[in-house]
């Protein structure tokens, strides 16, 4: 199951709201068999990264979006978290 392009408003934000919406998608996926949960994020969105570094992702690849993106060393980091008993 892949997570993509999470946001909360900046007027909710550090309210637990992430840290919640995240756990209900590793509940959903658990409950519907998924063997695990992929996402991708930013070098620049280190809250992000500790959010779900929290909830039990590990980065597991990075890449650079483009050729401009490789001059400027911006990189894309690809996180897992497994799930157990998913196929």
């Amino acid at each position: 199951l892949e997570l993509k392009r999470m946001s909360v408003s900046k007027d909710y934000r550090g309210r637990g709201i992430s840290k919640a919406l995240c756990g209900e998608v590793l509940r959903f996926a658990r409950a519907r068999g998924y063997g695990a949960v992929v996402l991708s994020t930013s070098m620049v969105q280190v809250a992000a990264q500790r959010l779900y570094e929290g909830q039990g992702f590990r980065k597991v690849g990075a890449c650079s979006p483009s050729l401009l993106g490789s001059l400027l060393c911006f990189q894309i980091f690809r996180y897992r978290c497994d799930l157990p008993g998913g196929t």
